[in-house]
């Protein structure tokens, strides 16, 4: 992998990117996969999805804004922030088509970027994530996704990480690396890391709703614990879509089945050229 970085005024936005050795016949080598990390995890995430999917598609992956080496990080920005600064990624590297491929928070990221970047992206793969829409959500969840921060510090560290890594992932793999990046941040920084996240996700649900206008892709462990799986039953019956569920995986289904998800992904890109 390739390490890149975009300085912003709030701190520098790390990136990775990787490419084929030789463009594979048949591929569109134009292509992008652009994966986004969810709340609290950062490039690792998607380790086992760039190895495999590099082999016929340029990657791009990014510890987002203050999270892994993206650090440290003002935390005063938005989910259009988010979407301002991947854009500028993307404008940097030339990348003129894409697959956005957001697991939990990343696909609300994801969402934020095509609401107001057109014509850019090409498909949407949503791995564990939900809708960027208020009629899915009560108005008791908004308040607790407005009110985590002293929440989370409640709990002893230990527990946190415990039970971060267990309601996140079903499989050894999948809990132990959860476990390493929960563990790269202190307690006090993680819970204000999680308490920002769920704040301005809050805030975006009060503005217009936003509903992908590309071909997507709804990929749901069978096994998480989350609340984002209820949504996404909802938020497929709302699109008229079904959700592809995942045997044996928790919320980070791509790092508990990493290869059921990838053959999914390659079938959906292949699908779309």
């Amino acid at each position: 992998m390739t390490k890149n970085t975009l300085n912003t005024s709030n701190g520098k936005i790390v990136y990775r990117t990787l490419c084929p050795p030789r463009p594979v016949a048949g591929d569109d080598d134009g292509l992008w996969l652009v994966f986004l990390p969810g709340l609290s995890a950062d490039h690792r995430l998607f380790e086992k999805q760039t190895e495999y999917l590099s082999k016929s598609w340029n990657c791009l992956v990014w510890d987002p804004p203050a999270h892994g080496e993206s650090r440290p990080f003002e935390l005063d920005f938005t989910l259009e922030s988010l979407a301002e600064w991947l854009y500028q990624i993307l404008e940097k590297e030339g990348v003129s088509s894409c697959v956005l491929v957001g697991q939990s928070f990343g696909g609300y990221v994801a969402q934020a970027f095509m609401s107001r970047f057109k014509g850019i992206v090409r498909g949407f793969v949503s791995i564990d994530s939900a809708p960027l829409d208020r009629q899915y959500y009560s108005k008791a969840e908004l308040w607790l996704l407005k009110h985590t921060y002293w929440f989370y510090m409640c709990f002893p560290w230990r527990l946190l990480v415990k039970s971060g890594s267990y309601s996140c992932a079903e499989t050894p793999y999948g809990r132990g690396l959860m476990r390493e990046m929960m563990l790269s941040y202190g307690k006090k920084e993680y819970c204000r890391l999680a308490a920002r996240g769920y704040l301005i996700l809050a805030e975006c649900l009060a503005a217009e709703p936003y509903s992908p206008e590309c071909p997507t892709l709804l990929i749901s462990g069978k096994k998480d614990r989350q609340i984002t799986n209820i949504y996404s039953r909802k938020w497929a019956a709302g699109r008229g879509e079904q959700v592809h569920w995942i045997d044996g995986a928790g919320h980070n289904s791509n790092t508990d089945q990493p290869e059921t998800v990838n053959r999914m992904i390659e079938r959906f890109i292949n699908g779309l050229i």
